[in-house]
């Protein structure tokens, strides 16, 4: 039915998920899988958060959507909450992560030319190889992945794109006219990449210097997945603009937010953007109770387990190398799998996994992402690699 009515935009595994709680779903068949892709981070508090979805049902009783017309009761809370999690001064809500990447675009251009002092038309934003950051015109228009970009021109001017990780080239790249850097800490889409030692302080200094602002995409590998709240912090690095999406809606509903100083957001004026469902009190309530989740700093915390059940992730997959395992990058709860071409393609090895009960996604040829809910448990992560194992000795 989905295949005969639905646009062919995707080719999802052949699996049809019915039910899901924690790390595992159920197929309309009854048959349970450990989810280790929690829908690219969205899920990363599991499936049915008891309360994130206590806090939706709640909500749902009360009002669910205003438009910016009016005010609502949740979105100030959020936003003040928001804004101090991250040390941060104003919040700009909308709904996806490409929205809140294209705003961040839109933000700092605009401060490039009220602030700064670019001269109309000429903001440049200098952006990196393998990045992923949505999917709409504008940023497929930068993609340097064919499939992306392939049909879809003539592209949005303005953006300059250098090798990640190559600091040199970064700075080379940036011109008078630069108002922004835009960078992905990790970059997931392309299979876990990690920048090498001092990229990131390397990306902070160039900004420094040409007055720029630094754009933190962490839509993915920001809000715990990497076992931190925030990847760039993490390298010891403070971004100018953070772009959250996907986990900040706690895998309910939709939830993405701009975040940066009032010099940077308070560019924006009434009129110049908006979103009829940005803001909206449903999504800013379920927003509030993950932002409680995420400031839970102690032993227990979603923080704390990342990190500890990443290195028992990294451990485990670490064992696979050299056994059909040829390559492998791992963050946090975060885990970029090369595989020997001979075994299969990352489609393939998907598939194989799937059929073993463990639910993941390839990226580009050969590698798959392990990205579980950060609510799961060791002997979880030993079933999934366990399989994975599997399909390494016996063929997809």
């Amino acid at each position: 039915m989905t295949a005969a009515h639905s646009a062919h935009n995707y080719h999802p595994l052949p699996v049809v998920v019915a039910e899901g709680e924690g790390a595992w779903v159920t197929d309309v068949e009854g048959r349970r899988y450990v989810d280790f892709l929690a829908g690219y981070s969205a899920l990363n508090f599991g499936h049915r958060h008891p309360a994130l979805v206590a806090a939706a049902h709640r909500q749902l009783d009360r009002v669910t959507l205003t438009s910016r017309a009016f005010g609502n009761d949740q979105l100030g809370p959020f936003c003040a909450e928001l804004s101090g999690l991250l040390g941060k001064r104003m919040v700009l809500p909308m709904n996806t992560g490409a929205e809140a990447v294209e705003s961040g675009l839109k933000v700092a251009r605009k401060w490039g030319y009220e602030v700064k002092g670019v001269a109309p038309d000429r903001a440049r934003v200098v952006v990196a190889a393998g990045g992923f950051h949505g999917r709409t015109i504008s940023i497929v228009g930068f993609s340097t992945d064919p499939e992306a970009r392939g049909g879809f021109g003539p592209f949005t001017p303005g953006f300059d794109v250098v090798d990640y990780g190559d600091a040199a080239a970064l700075a080379s790249a940036v011109t008078p006219d630069t108002v922004a850097v835009l960078v992905e800490p990790v970059q997931g889409e392309a299979g876990v990449v990690v920048p090498p030692p001092g990229y990131l302080a390397a990306v902070r200094r160039t900004c420094d210097a040409a007055g720029a602002l630094m754009i933190a995409d962490e839509v993915q590998s920001g809000l715990g997945r990497t076992g931190h709240l925030l990847a760039t912090r993490a390298a010891g690095v403070d971004a100018d603009v953070y772009l959250l999406g996907k986990a900040l809606g706690g895998g309910v509903l939709p939830l993405s937010a701009v975040v940066a100083d009032a010099d940077v957001l308070g560019v924006l004026r009434p009129g110049q953007h908006g979103s009829t469902f940005g803001g909206n009190p449903l999504a800013c309530a379920v927003g509030r109770e993950v932002i409680t989740l995420l400031a839970d700093v102690g032993p227990e915390g979603v923080l704390a387990r990342a990190r500890d059940l990443g290195a028992v992730l990294r451990a485990r997959l670490t064992d696979l190398v050299g056994r059909g395992v040829v390559g492998l990058r791992c963050a946090g709860l975060w885990a970029g799998v090369d595989v020997d071409p001979a075994v299969g393609t990352g489609r393939e090895v998907s598939e194989g996994l799937a059929r073993r009960g463990v639910l993941v996604k390839d990226t580009h040829g050969s590698t798959v992402r392990f990205s579980p809910p950060l609510v799961v448990t060791e002997d979880e992560i030993a079933v999934a690699v366990a399989a994975l194992g599997e399909v390494l000795a016996n063929g997809v």
